[in-house]
């Protein structure tokens, strides 16, 4: 499958610039790659509610659980360079987790979000590192660990920011910063720096509409006590949108919703992937890693998304009849998108990644139509 890079901006353009006429989009940006060159970016519309800043090819925005894409490729280069197979305990590496009957999850499971641990008992504060540690540590599984999966919403990046610093004795977002942001130029961050403060898009929350599909799902999120309620709502904090607005939140280094970039490097970053782990001449990932990337450890009813879902080795995938893919037409697609409306993917079939993202925020934690209708139309295009 080619991409007619002719046709490309005359078919996806003015389905962009439609979002921002018919669908309410604020400030946005899109950015496709193929074969490790891109092929198409384009972004438009303003980085704030009042419309006085314009949204430029330089904007960097909040994307969300996106973030955990690139925390879950972290890990897996450090399993990687460490030749550490995805069968070993988590607790060989880290002897804490073992508390509470942990002592045989996998890295397979956690990565899969098949270990249980999608909410915590004890109330601990996302900005509080250590004590979500500890938490963790003595959380016993909500489930039999391997006998289903469930989205882990806030707890997965700092299970995966552990192992790293475990394994490779420094944070994740240093490690991202050091094996993959700098050496492909990627204006991606997990923790902002002072000095690139100005050149982020204010995130603004969903406006009040229809209740999103699953209704169970969004009723049960509003419910206390429900699994969907309290994995959203641990570790505590952070839950207002307008509160990552803030220089201080917006510089804290939390991997599971707090990656701040340009749909331009969030593509790229994607590119590499779907260029089998190599991008401009140098090799980031092996083709076993590839594939872990790529094959499916858990499909079926998600616990609290309460849909099917699919997940490899810390990516999700599109589960078997689906009736909307949302990461393009190849079986060996992943990726992972953010609340609201951000999106990134990887096609290693076609060569393809694609990222989509904006600032004012819809009422779904899944890709919406915004990105999806020009999902399909850059397959449409193809060759």
């Amino acid at each position: 499958m080619l991409l007619d890079r002719d046709e490309l901006p005359s078919r996806l353009a003015p389905l962009f610039e439609e979002n921002f006429r018919t669908q309410g989009e604020l400030g946005a940006a899109i950015s496709i790659w193929q074969h490790g060159q891109p092929v198409l970016d384009l972004h438009g519309g303003f980085r704030d509610l009042r419309r006085d800043t314009l949204w430029k090819d330089d904007t960097l925005v909040l994307f969300w659980s996106a973030t955990k894409g690139l925390g879950s490729a972290c890990l897996l280069h450090v399993l990687q360079e460490r030749g550490i197979g995805l069968d070993r305990a988590v607790a060989d590496f880290w002897p804490e987790f073992a508390q509470a009957g942990k002592e045989e999850i996998t890295l397979a499971q956690l990565l899969s979000h098949q270990a249980g641990l999608c909410a915590l008992d004890e109330r601990v504060e996302v900005t509080d590192y250590g004590a979500i540690i500890r938490a963790l540590e003595r959380q016993a599984p909500l489930w039999p660990p391997g006998t289903r999966h469930g989205y882990h919403a806030r707890t997965f990046g700092f299970l995966l920011d552990e192992l790293v610093r475990r394994l490779a004795g420094q944070a994740l977002a240093a490690y991202w910063r050091q094996h993959f942001a700098e050496p492909l130029a990627l204006d991606i961050w997990i923790g902002l720096p002072a000095f690139e403060q100005d050149r982020v898009a204010t995130i603004h929350a969903a406006k009040a509409g229809k209740t999103p599909e699953p209704a169970q799902f969004y009723h049960d999120l509003a419910t206390p006590c429900t699994l969907a309620r309290q994995t959203f709502t641990s570790p505590a904090g952070l839950h207002a949108v307008s509160g990552m607005n803030s220089p201080s939140s917006r510089s804290l280094s939390i991997v599971s919703f707090g990656g701040i970039g340009s749909a331009t490097s969030l593509a790229k970053f994607y590119a590499m992937l779907a260029h089998g782990g190599t991008l401009e001449g140098r090799r980031f990932f092996h083709a076993e890693t590839m594939a872990q990337m790529t094959t499916k450890l858990a499909s079926g009813m998600d616990a609290v998304f309460q849909i099917p879902t699919a997940f490899s080795a810390g990516f999700m995938k599109d589960p078997p009849g689906t009736p909307r893919r949302i990461f393009g037409v190849a079986e060996s697609a992943f990726g992972h998108p953010g609340a609201g409306g951000s999106h990134a993917f990887a096609d290693p079939e076609n060569g393809i990644s694609f990222a989509y993202v904006m600032n004012q925020m819809e009422q779904s934690l899944l890709p919406n139509e915004k990105s999806l209708r020009l999902v399909d139309a850059l397959y449409a295009t193809a060759d």
